[in-house]
């Protein structure tokens, strides 16, 4: 069970990865990414980010060029919340496949 002090820098984690993404939205055309959660680990030094991606069949070659930007996602979210944090958390990102999820179950359901 996450404690106050976590979900207060997830969420914190969550709307500057997002605003980071927002930013560099301009270098893809025609594909809208979003950060739907972070969870942060008990001694703050990893961050797991789910992302969404529509459309979703670019959604691994958007996460290898997410990775490989890693680096530099950590240096400027570093910038951002330098004054908040003292140890800038290691960012790990994943696919959020819940909206695909919810998606398949809907079209089981019409049938």
């Amino acid at each position: 069970m996450e404690t106050t002090r976590q979900q207060k820098i997830a969420r914190l984690l969550q709307k500057e990865l997002s605003d980071i993404f927002q930013k560099d939205a301009k270098a893809m055309p025609g594909v809208i990414v979003s950060i739907t959660k972070a969870y942060i680990s008990p001694d703050m030094s990893v961050c797991r980010a789910y992302i969404s991606v529509f459309p979703s069949e670019k959604a691994e070659n958007i996460l290898q060029g997410i990775n490989a930007q890693n680096s530099r996602i950590r240096y400027e979210l570093g910038t951002r919340v330098r004054h908040q944090l003292r140890i800038i958390p290691e960012l790990k990102f994943f696919i959020d496949d819940s909206m695909d999820y919810l998606e398949h179950i809907d079209e089981l359901l019409k049938q």
